[in-house]
């Protein structure tokens, strides 16, 4: 089992910046790659970046591309999203997973939520205008 931390939500106004951070401990030398979704009121939860474990592969939704980056630090079992220029619409809970599937690394694997076994408790990011 992985067991996931999410931390570093907020409420911010817009144009602002938050890093979200998401810890990883128990059998984490099973994990592939891990990944960010985030679900607003209203919509379905969706996926933001996600990152193989040794930082080759990063994938990032156009929604947020040029403004959240994705990147992770191995000694500490650590993934981040930092989210610069936020909107209104970046207002969702976030949630980071992690997947212990190869198949995360076929085509339109990252992106899939059902690559992703285990989830954080989430965390709230509110961007006010």
């Amino acid at each position: 089992q992985v067991q996931l931390v999410e931390s570093g939500g907020g409420l911010v106004q817009a144009g602002a910046s938050l890093r979200l951070s998401c810890a990883a401990s128990g059998r984490t030398v099973n994990i592939q790659a891990m990944g960010w979704f985030r679900h607003a009121p209203g919509k379905e939860r969706e996926f933001v970046a996600a990152i193989n474990w040794s930082g080759v592969r990063i994938y990032t939704a156009d929604s947020v591309k040029g403004r959240f980056t994705i990147s992770r630090d191995h000694a500490k079992n650590t993934v981040y999203l930092q989210m610069n220029s936020l909107k209104p619409e970046d207002t969702a809970v976030y949630y980071c997973a992690a997947s212990p599937r190869r198949s995360w690394y076929n085509p339109g694997g990252a992106t899939g939520q059902d690559e992703y076994d285990y989830w954080g408790q989430g965390t709230q990011v509110t961007v006010s205008s």
